[in-house]
């Protein structure tokens, strides 16, 4: 039997299916989704409310819909998402990018007037920070490292489709290991797992069902990975140089304290949109 169902009205019945199933942001997920299965943006969508959706339409939509439902992230199910002003494919190989990090990308840039030569991105992911400050800074050699092979297949797919191949070079390393010390970079950046395991467990289901765990966990209240990063960057920042590093929300006293200890000078905590520490700054001695 044919349907008879127009478009405004499936919309509607999405929107509550989602609600019922604990989706935040029913409507637009609706939206997104079934926009995404009929190749329509949004404002097109507005344009068609009346317009009556066939069988084979439906079927586009129900599997999205039944993906979703299940907590499935939307930018998995869509298979990218905007970023600081990049379109990235996204995947479960690596962690979504967060809409707060695209304020480390600022920050960094207030820091950093006068472009960067050389920027290492420890744990790049998908890539993200690595090409938006390849971007940002047009002159600069980027090295982008992450320890699992599947997200470095999906960050190089992201440098190939942004055509910065010959400017962003991407290595399989955990944290320094297959790095050796040479012509010291300006920048350190990192955003690395932080979460305890607690945190995680009481996380929606979209992040700890669906995303890489290895991304997120990091042992000893959060901080083993930062403390590793803090050791490590040593041997590779220029003095002066800069190290940026997204964190844990209740993590900057130690961090400071761990910073000072290594030899960091202007150290700066820096907190997010929501008013909460994320974000630490700090120079390498300048002797």
């Amino acid at each position: 039997m044919p349907s008879s169902l127009t478009l405004l009205e499936v919309i509607q019945k999405t929107t509550d299916f989602l609600a019922a199933k604990g989706v935040e942001s029913a409507r637009l997920n609706a939206e997104l989704l079934i926009g995404h299965a009929l190749e329509l943006k949004r404002m097109q969508l507005y344009l068609q409310f009346e317009r009556v959706l066939s069988e084979a339409d439906l079927e586009k939509i129900r599997p999205l819909v039944k993906r979703r439902s299940q907590r499935e992230p939307l930018q998995y199910i869509i298979g990218d998402t905007e970023w600081s002003g990049l379109r990235l494919k996204v995947d479960r190989r690596a962690l979504i990018p967060r809409h707060e990090t695209e304020l480390l990308i600022d920050l960094i840039v207030e820091r950093l007037p006068v472009a960067p030569l050389r920027i290492l991105d420890l744990g790049t992911g998908s890539g993200a920070i690595a090409l938006a400050l390849a971007k940002r800074y047009e002159g600069a050699a980027v090295t982008a490292v992450d320890s699992s092979g599947d997200a470095l297949a999906l960050a190089t797919e992201n440098t190939r489709a942004l055509e910065l191949t010959g400017r962003v070079e991407l290595l399989r390393s955990t944290w320094f290991d297959s790095l050796t010390p040479g012509e010291p970079y300006d920048l350190v950046v990192s955003n690395p797992p932080y979460l305890t395991a607690e945190e995680t467990a009481a996380a929606e289901p979209e992040v700890r069902v669906h995303e890489p765990v290895s991304a997120l966990i990091s042992g000893d209240e959060g901080l083993a990975d930062l403390r590793t990063i803090i050791a490590g960057t040593p041997r590779f920042l220029r003095a002066g140089g800069l190290l940026a590093l997204e964190t844990g929300i209740a993590q900057h006293t130690e961090l400071k304290r761990v910073l000072t200890d290594a030899g960091f000078v202007t150290i700066e905590s820096v907190r997010d949109l929501t008013d909460r520490d994320r974000f630490i700054f700090a120079r390498w001695r300048a002797d």
